[in-house]
């Protein structure tokens, strides 16, 4: 195939109604494109026919994790540069659809097809789950999702968080380090929550315990930790038991909806509520609400999307919904703050932590690009590789205002209405 980069740049610039912003350079060779920007690196002509058989994001990705697909160069630059082109399209998301449509595209597609090899569309990488997206949130298929993400290797998510172990959003100084960072998250969470010795404290979504670990031990409160991850909870019971705290820790495998023997003086909920699903979030709320004691507190720390003009179109990212978080959902912060009102909560404090988790997903980036071979040897290559484009790309959604992550502190308030909150509530800053 002479000059294929060429007639590649072509063919997606025809697709994609824009010019092709990356360097192309295919598997015999040929280069096209701008000679100093990043190159989309096509290994061999499975890459093409993935693309070609599913154009779009799913294609891409497919090749991607593969190893069929690469980027030579910065990783963030070309993503951004791509990022217009095909992952930011909006409510014109079918467009590479209709384009393929084209008969001119379709005749150069035709042509690619005979070059690029047996007219089969390759099998997804395994790594793919496979199933009807109908997000149903049943205890079963929610238990199997987290799995899914969270049964990946403890020794995996070491290298990739670092010895704190939490997986959210970390609370940044300007010379801060990622462990500092997480630490201060976890004391700014208690210092919202207004932790004091002896309370009850429900952390929904404990992962690896982290949360549970901290506030027993620099608070003296008593925590009840759930996880639907059998690999989280023996990591956390180990960490518990390591501090010495295990009179006051106790970690379940356990579904948030049954949990049964409040109440709870206060509920930390930390990149949890994502998984719940929009059709359940209102059942999500009324349950924790149920679970606190009148003047109980909740810490909801959620990442958020942008609300599109009509939410009846909105449809989850193809990528993150078959590879990385099966079913998650993300909803508008308006939407969570409508559902935590109407369950009966008093939301008392909303803030936005939006460049922070660019930051930390930049950190966990440099994580596994530092120790790629041990994380290639641990989890697999593909699902290394799905890993560093997630993170990557969520970095950048972060840093460009596409999608956002909040704290909201609501207040369970008795009868008197009292909610136990300071008149100037943000001295936690001080």
């Amino acid at each position: 195939m002479a000059d294929a980069a060429s007639r590649l740049r072509s063919l997606a610039e025809q697709m994609l109604g824009a010019p092709l912003p990356l360097r192309v350079r295919a598997w015999d060779g040929s280069q096209a494109g701008p000679p100093d920007a990043p190159a989309l690196v096509l290994r061999n002509r499975r890459a093409l026919r993935r693309i070609l058989f599913k154009p779009g994001e799913l294609g891409l990705a497919r090749a991607w994790v593969a190893g069929d697909l690469e980027i030579e160069g910065d990783l963030y630059t070309a993503l951004d540069a791509m990022a217009g082109l095909v992952w930011e399209r909006g409510e014109d998301s079918r467009g590479l659809v209709r384009a393929v449509r084209d008969p001119a595209v379709r005749a150069a597609a035709r042509d690619l097809l005979k070059l690029a090899g047996p007219p089969i569309p390759p099998a997804p990488p395994r790594e793919e789950i496979r199933r009807p997206r109908r997000h149903l949130h049943t205890r079963r298929t929610d238990r199997r999702a987290i799995s899914h993400h969270y049964d990946v290797g403890n020794d995996f998510y070491e290298l990739v968080l670092g010895p704190s172990m939490v997986y959210s959003c970390a609370y940044w100084e300007d010379a801060g380090t990622l462990e500092s960072a997480q630490r201060d998250k976890l004391e700014l969470i208690c210092a919202k929550l207004g932790l004091k010795e002896g309370q009850r404290l429900l952390d929904v979504g404990c992962g690896w315990g982290s949360m549970a670990v901290h506030a027993a031990r620099e608070h003296g409160v008593g925590v009840v930790g759930v996880t639907l991850s059998q690999e989280q909870a023996a990591y956390a019971r180990k960490r518990v038991a390591d501090e010495g705290l295990t009179d006051r820790v106790e970690i379940r495998v356990q579904d948030y909806r049954d949990v049964a023997d409040g109440p709870f003086d206060a509920i930390s909920s930390i990149g949890m509520a994502e998984h719940v699903g929009a059709e359940r979030y209102l059942e999500y709320a009324r349950r924790l609400y149920a679970l606190l004691g009148p003047g109980g507190r909740l810490l909801n720390h959620q990442i958020a999307r942008r609300p599109q003009r009509d939410e009846t179109a909105y449809e989850v990212d193809a990528f993150i919904d078959a590879y990385v978080f099966p079913d998650g959902e993300l909803a508008p912060l308006g939407t969570t703050v409508t559902q935590l009102e109407h369950a009966g909560f008093e939301v008392r404090d909303v803030e936005s932590l939006r460049e922070h988790y660019a930051r930390t997903l930049r950190g966990w980036v440099a994580n596994l690009e530092a120790g790629w071979g041990r994380a290639a040897g641990l989890a697999g290559p593909n699902r290394a590789r799905v890993w560093r484009l997630y993170m990557a790309a969520c970095a950048l959604a972060f840093e460009r205002n596409r999608i956002g992550v909040n704290q909201v502190l609501a207040v369970r308030a008795p009868e008197s209405g009292a909610s136990g909150l300071p008149l100037r509530a943000r001295t936690w800053h001080a």
